[in-house]
């Protein structure tokens, strides 16, 4: 397309859950809901239109060792493209990431800063090892790195027990969260187990990834706080060949995680049906592939959660809650258009048939 090409959306597009529309128009990049005057250099696409899908949990810039160079980057977030993610909220890279920014054919994205995390507590090369009274400086640091969010590492295996354990004291986690607040940044942390999540979530943090430990005690805690959770379920699946190969070392470790695992579906389905904020994410560049959020998807709904509202958490409703828009009279035209109703079958989302980034057709 040209620069003074217009792009024609028709079919069906969704602008909301129930605010269906038949048609919108890109003009300079911007979604239009009024037909341009005179335009003639005209490109229509045809089918079911949602906003961007949003991969709340990714990581651009690294891989199982560590950070990557930028060519490997490129591809991971070229992937993430063609499966429509077009809004990633990055959380926790080693790797400076600012230069696709500079790239209007590349995903958006929300940085977390780098990982933070206790000494010897966590993925090697991939995070800030610091004790608690370093925690608030280190927070501190991230926050005026970030894009609005700071990532800590909430629990991890603690070889002397033997067992996931609190990687933070509640008062540090305390101190941290109220700083990353007063410079404007939202708090999450990684947390597979059940005795880290009380202190964090009374310490004030915004989101979990994982919640994997989220006990029938603690919903009524995170419903009343509104604390999101990203459950990255196409991780989660990854728990009993983790709990394989510890076994001999950590079998406390090992059967923990095989519990955790085997009620992963009840957990998220009692913390949506209790009103607790789910969203989208697969935790892809660690040791997961890039591209899954369709995947993700599906498996929110085999947790039980409802197609839409499953939908929504990679789509309008995550947009809403990353302060990002979906679909409004003059936003940013990043778009995913499908053959058919992806509030009817999920499983659309595997197969976009036009990608629109920055009101460009791309895929």
């Amino acid at each position: 397309m040209s620069d003074g090409a217009v792009l024609h959306v028709k079919g069906r597009v969704l602008a909301g859950p129930d605010d269906v529309r038949d048609e919108l128009w890109v003009v300079g990049g911007r979604i239009s809901y009024d037909r341009p005057a005179g335009a003639r250099d005209i490109t229509t696409v045809t089918g079911w239109a949602l906003p961007g899908l949003v991969d709340a949990h990714c990581h651009v810039g690294l891989d199982a060792h560590g950070p990557v160079d930028a060519e490997t980057a490129e591809k991971q977030a070229l992937t993430d493209r063609e499966a429509g993610t077009l809004l990633i909220r990055d959380a926790g890279s080693p790797s400076d990431t600012r230069w696709i920014d500079d790239r209007d054919d590349l995903p958006k994205i929300i940085r977390a800063g780098r990982h933070i995390a206790r000494t010897r507590r966590y993925i090697r090369n991939y995070a800030w090892e610091i004790e608690p009274d370093d925690l608030v400086a280190y927070v501190a640091q991230e926050a005026r790195r970030g894009d609005g969010w700071v990532k800590l590492v909430g629990d991890w295996i603690d070889r002397g027990l033997g067992d996931l354990a609190p990687c933070w004291p509640r008062e540090a986690a305390e101190a941290a969260i109220a700083e990353a607040h007063r410079l404007g940044a939202r708090v999450t942390a990684h947390c597979f187990a059940e005795n880290s999540l009380r202190d964090l979530v009374e310490a004030g943090i915004d989101c979990i990834e994982h919640a994997t430990g989220l006990t029938e005690d603690l919903i009524p805690l995170f419903a009343e706080r509104g604390v999101a959770i990203v459950p990255t379920l196409v991780n989660i699946a990854t728990f009993p060949r983790l709990a394989d190969g510890g076994e001999q070392k950590f079998p406390r470790w090992s059967a923990h995680m095989r519990r955790l695992h085997e009620r992963r579906y009840d957990t998220v389905r009692a913390a949506y049906d209790a009103g607790i904020p789910v969203f989208v994410g697969t935790d892809a560049g660690g040791s997961l592939a890039h591209g899954l959020v369709a995947e993700e998807v599906a498996e929110l709904v085999t947790a039980g959660i409802p197609p839409v509202a499953a939908l929504s958490a990679t789509s309008w409703g995550a947009r809403a809650w990353l302060g990002r828009p979906g679909l409004e009279e003059g936003a940013p035209a990043d778009l995913v258009v499908y053959e058919a109703d992806p509030r009817a079958d999920v499983r659309v989302l595997a197969g976009p048939r036009r990608v629109v980034l920055n009101g460009r057709v791309v895929e």
